[in-house]
C-alpha cells in the first residue's frame, strides 16, 4: 500500500519539478509568447499606452484594460511577413525617439494632450518616416479589431443576440399570392 502512493508522490513531484520552469516568466520580456519578433516589457507598455490613446477607457474598459494591444502583437507576429514585422518594430522606435525630440521625454511620460499630438500627426502623415505611418495603421487596424473582438466587448458593450433574433416570427402569416 505504502508503495503505490510513494510511486503516486514521486509522479506528482516529477510532474512539479518539469513544468516548473514554465511558469517562470523572464523579467524584461513581453508577457505573451512570440515566435517572430523579439519585444521587451518597455515596449509592450508603450503599445498599452498608444492603444489606450486609441481607445481610451471612459465609462466603459479602454483597449489597454482589454488587451487589444497584446492582440495587435499577437496578430502581428502570425499573420505580417518579416519585412512588416520589422517596420512595424522600427516605426515603434521612431514614434520614440521623435516624441523625446519634440517633448524631451518618453511617450508613457507624456501628458494625454502631448500623446494626442504625436498620433494625430503620425495619423496625417505630417513630416513623419514611412515605418512610423505603417507602424500606426497595423496598430490601429489591429487595436480597434482586438477591442471589438475582446470578451468585455462582446458581452457588456454590444448585446448579443442568438439566431434567430427576437425580430425574427416563425409564424408571420403569409399572404397567397
Amino acid at each position: 500500500m505504502q508503495r503505490r502512493s510513494a510511486i503516486r508522490n514521486l509522479a506528482v513531484i516529477t510532474g512539479g519539478i518539469l513544468f516548473l520552469p514554465s511558469c517562470k516568466s523572464t523579467p524584461g520580456m513581453a508577457s505573451i509568447a512570440l515566435k517572430n519578433i523579439k519585444i521587451d516589457a518597455a515596449q509592450e507598455n508603450l503599445l498599452a499606452e498608444i492603444a489606450s490613446i486609441i481607445i481610451p477607457a471612459t465609462d466603459t474598459l479602454g483597449a489597454k484594460e482589454v488587451g487589444a494591444h497584446l492582440f495587435a502583437l499577437k496578430m502581428l507576429d502570425d499573420l505580417y511577413e518579416k519585412e512588416a514585422q520589422q517596420d512595424f518594430l522600427t516605426g515603434l522606435e521612431q514614434l520614440e525617439n521623435g516624441t523625446k525630440k519634440q517633448f524631451d521625454r518618453s511617450f508613457i511620460d507624456c501628458t494625454i494632450r502631448q500623446k494626442q499630438k504625436v498620433l494625430l500627426d503620425i495619423e496625417s502623415k505630417k513630416g513623419v518616416p514611412k515605418e512610423t505611418a505603417d507602424f500606426y495603421a497595423i496598430m490601429k487596424q489591429r487595436t480597434v479589431e482586438g477591442y471589438l473582438n475582446s470578451k468585455y466587448v462582446m458581452t457588456k458593450v454590444i448585446k448579443y443576440e442568438f439566431i434567430p433574433s427576437k425580430q425574427y416570427d416563425g409564424f408571420y402569416p403569409v399572404k397567397n399570392l
